[in-house]
């Protein structure tokens, strides 16, 4: 029963900037799934449903450090430095991060793609 309680989702983790949708077994900093690792934010956690391995996990997300948006681990949407910073948190703050930090963010300003499913006329 222990064993099957640990892979029940306790809710959906959504992302707030592009709706990535997953469901997650686990907030916090210490996942039940293995005994060494202390994450460094409190993160939304998933078993690794692609191997057999009950230690394997998956980060989803966490919440933006400034804003408290919830947002996934994607490039596109949240940056790791010290803290979780959503993309629009860490471009408005650019000037507070290293040079390195800021020429990714720099990167990250041109348009991104839109996903197949929204079109829509440019403006």
């Amino acid at each position: 029963m222990a064993c099957e309680a640990e892979h029940s989702p306790l809710g959906m983790f959504e992302c707030q900037l592009c709706a990535l949708t997953a469901p997650y077994s686990y907030v916090g900093q210490r996942p039940p799934y293995t005994q060494s690792i202390v994450l460094l934010e409190e993160s939304y956690v998933m078993k690794d449903p692609f191997t057999s391995d009950k230690d394997r996990f998956l980060i989803l997300g966490s919440r933006c450090s400034l804003c408290g948006r919830l947002v996934c681990v994607g490039p596109e949407c949240s940056l790791f430095y010290c803290r979780r910073f959503c993309l629009p948190c860490a471009q408005e703050n650019a000037a507070a991060f290293p040079p390195e930090v800021q020429q990714d963010l720099e990167k990250k300003k041109s348009p991104r793609k839109r996903p197949s499913s929204q079109h829509g006329s440019r403006t």
